[in-house]
């Protein structure tokens, strides 16, 4: 067995909490850094079907990269959802972790992740924090250039997408450099159009976002907020896999994951 200590450290070479945002709230939420554990469950959102999973197959600790605490609690009711799920937790002995910001911005973190899965090359970082370290977003080149649909359709076909909300550019009626941000990035479709990306793929594009894209001229597909981060699930069991492999510790990738919105 491990303790959530030992988990606790690698995860901060994998996703250095000084890499995180100033208003995120990363690490250990819920537990003890001594409980000791055998089985260890990896997901995007510590949600109830997770929490149910982690019940089921006796894990007891779950690493996740939403965090499951986000404001500031006022109350902790079990008749109320978030209540029910802390209460759920503690009542047996779950703890969980999350990586969230730090985990956007690693290296071989969320948005690598995500470019290495659309086959970009020389990917950079799309922004850099106050230290000038690699943040949010990356920006690189397909290998050949394709033209705005075909890029779509690797779009869908990668992610395992029905379908994904564009803007397209009058200008840029092919594709060759790519910027992106996993999750929620639409405040960065400025710097995109600025390092000359021909699009900018990323989630939760809204709609004067998208009238913004279209006066800057720059493509942009919203492929979503779940299929944008979801790679990062498998990549961080594979990960914890590794640094575990001579402990007696079993990691589980939630392969089971959906989008809570459904296409009707």
């Amino acid at each position: 067995m491990v303790k959530v200590a030992e988990v606790m450290g690698v995860m901060e070479e994998i996703a250095p909490k000084k890499l995180a945002e100033h208003w995120d709230n990363p690490g250990l939420l819920v537990g003890s850094p001594n409980n000791e554990i055998d089985k260890i469950l990896v997901a995007l959102d510590a949600d109830e079907r997770v929490i149910d999973k982690a019940i089921e197959i006796d894990a007891k600790l779950i690493v996740t990269h939403h965090p499951l605490i986000f404001k500031p609690l006022k109350n902790i009711r079990c008749d109320l959802p978030n209540g029910a799920k802390l209460f759920k937790l503690i009542a047996h002995n779950i703890s969980v972790f999350s990586a969230h910001t730090n985990l956007d911005s690693a290296k071989d973190g969320v948005n690598d992740i995500l470019a290495k899965k659309l086959e970009l090359i020389n990917s950079e970082p799309l922004t850099t924090n106050e230290n000038g370290e690699a943040s949010l977003g990356r920006i690189g080149h397909l290998e050949n250039e394709i033209s705005t649909d075909e890029f779509i359709k690797k779009v869908k076909k990668i992610l395992n997408l029905p379908f994904v909300k564009t803007v397209k550019s009058e200008k840029n009626k092919t594709i060759k450099k790519v910027a992106l941000c996993g999750g929620s990035g639409a405040e960065f479709i400025d710097r995109a159009a600025f390092l000359g990306a021909d699009v900018y793929v990323t989630g939760d594009v809204k709609y004067h976002d998208g009238q913004r894209a279209k006066s800057l001229d720059i493509n942009v597909i919203d492929a979503g907020h779940f299929a944008t981060e979801y790679p990062i699930v498998k990549e961080l069991a594979n990960r914890l896999k590794d640094a575990f492999s001579k402990k007696d510790v079993e990691i589980i990738a939630d392969v089971e994951g959906k989008d809570v919105f459904d296409i009707i």
